[in-house]
């Protein structure tokens, strides 16, 4: 273990985890976007940046990726981190002002909207922050999307922006977007649905008849673990 303050907190931390999940596993909150427990943390959006100090040096650093160390003092609510977040924000809000969770954040932190950021039109509410990219390669193991372009046209999608032809119409990168800008339609009987702009046929459980998951993903399933296709025409409800 490793001892270690938090604001003034005097806490332990096992050895290799994160300032992040130190502080959430001792009650401290700290702000973030970009991260899921589940999957590698990239510190794309450092909403969680927090200031340390060791010896005589501050500065401020990302929290989902940096890792606890013996003696370190953490502050996560400074001037600095304050104007830090602030930044972040307001950059964050002009990329993506039709975000409904980053607005709430900002008005959370009392945060508002600079003139000096020109807003953007045509990046949705996309910030960029890796986790629907990771969960498709890491989690479900396809690697369908991933990012396109530099600088300020970086973005994500399928390759040339055309429908995948490894996608298996899941769902996981919509699920895990934190702020909804990844968007899944399903038919009104639900035997369809689209996302990235392809139409996937959905499976029907054999004991309820629902429509429950996509005929390309239980094909997938079963190719990975061996399981007979017939035998997985059951919905988890039903289960």
């Amino acid at each position: 273990m490793v001892k270690l303050t938090i604001d003034n907190k005097k806490i332990q931390a096992e050895e290799g985890s994160t300032i992040l999940q130190a502080g959430r596993n001792n009650g401290i909150e700290i702000p973030t976007l970009c991260h899921h427990d589940e999957l590698t943390a990239s510190g794309s959006c450092r909403l969680c940046s927090v200031e340390i100090k060791k010896g005589e040096r501050t500065r401020i650093v990302t929290s989902c990726i940096y890792q606890v160390e013996e003696g370190l003092a953490v502050n996560t609510d400074s001037e600095r981190v304050i104007h830090v977040r602030g930044l972040v924000l307001q950059l964050l809000m002009a990329r993506c002002p039709a975000s409904e969770v980053i607005r709430e954040l900002a008005d959370k932190m009392g945060v508002k909207p600079q003139a000096r950021f020109q807003p953007d039109e045509d990046k949705g509410k996309c910030v960029l922050c890796r986790q629907c990219v990771e969960v498709c390669e890491e989690v479900v193991g396809v690697s369908a999307i991933g990012f396109s372009y530099r600088g300020a046209d970086k973005s994500v999608g399928t390759p040339f922006a055309e429908p995948s032809s490894v996608c298996i119409g899941c769902g996981a990168c919509a699920y895990v977007c934190p702020t909804g800008h990844i968007e899944m339609e399903e038919s009104e009987s639900g035997d369809e649905r689209i996302i990235w702009g392809k139409t996937f046929e959905m499976a029907a459980c054999n004991e309820c008849a629902r429509y429950f998951a996509p005929q390309e993903q239980l094909e997938y399933i079963s190719m990975k673990t061996g399981v007979p296709l017939d035998k997985l025409y059951t919905c988890v409800d039903c289960r």
